[in-house]
């Protein structure tokens, strides 16, 4: 395999907006995304950028930017944009879709996204980590996959992803991390696809790739050795966020 890490970004979040350049102790969180890919060393990264404020802002911290039409509906549309300019001969055969917005994501959570690519009958590589407690089982920011691991096993198909504590029973609950490894042609196939009624009732990009019956495999972390990262997305988030990266 041949990664390449493309961070979509953009400034137009709706719960938080402009979160690319939010201050996390000193650096934009963009940069903070720009060294977590760097960190983890599996190939070149770059961002692709919604908007010129984020291109400069990653371009002033050494790094590569693409700017892309700040109109597309998704990170994986920009991501998938970008690349026609980042690998026109389309050398990088695996596409590490690194979210914009995980400043506590640790390098080994890249190397491990890639892992469950190794089976050639999967399309997607993705993470989660246990949920921790009923208030995040009830936080529809913290993603649920229906996902089962037995026996010891650290990579199993996704089922189902939701925003709702899924599925129903004992036993535990897994936070999806939104974080994609691609097979170049699975993403190409992906993005010519149109939104499906899942993907839109949920508001979870990956159910497409789902209901068009690709392959998600969920890597499981271990949160001892690799923590618990989470996503930043309303202001709570990013004070914790900045409270986690200090204490590092």
């Amino acid at each position: 395999m041949n990664p390449i890490v493309v961070i979509p970004a953009r400034m137009a979040s709706t719960r938080l907006p402009g979160k690319p350049l939010a201050d996390i102790n000193g650096l934009p969180m963009i940069v903070h995304m720009l060294h977590r890919g760097r960190d983890a060393g599996i190939g070149p990264v770059a961002v692709a950028c919604g908007d010129p404020e984020i291109a400069a802002a990653v371009r002033a911290a050494g790094g590569r930017a693409v700017l892309t039409d700040p109109g597309l509906a998704s990170g994986s549309d920009r991501v998938h944009a970008a690349l026609a300019e980042l690998d026109p001969d389309r050398q990088h055969d695996v596409i590490v879709n690194l979210q914009g917005d995980f400043p506590t994501l640790g390098p080994d959570a890249l190397r491990l996204v890639i892992a469950p690519l190794h089976d050639p009958e999967v399309d997607i590589g993705t993470l989660v980590v246990p949920i921790r407690d009923a208030a995040e089982a009830t936080t529809d920011s913290f993603v649920k996959a229906a996902c089962a691991f037995e026996d010891g096993q650290t990579i199993a198909p996704a089922l189902y992803f939701s925003r709702q504590a899924i599925p129903w029973g004992p036993g535990p609950l897994w936070h999806h991390i939104g974080i994609y490894a691609y097979r170049r042609t699975v993403l190409d196939r992906y993005v010519s696809l149109p939104p499906s009624p899942l993907e839109r009732r949920e508001s979870l990009e990956q159910l497409r790739a789902l209901e068009n019956g690709m392959r998600i495999a969920c890597m499981r972390m271990d949160v001892a050795a690799h923590g618990s990262p989470f996503g930043v997305d309303t202001a709570e988030d990013l004070q914790r966020a900045r409270s986690v990266l200090a204490a590092r």
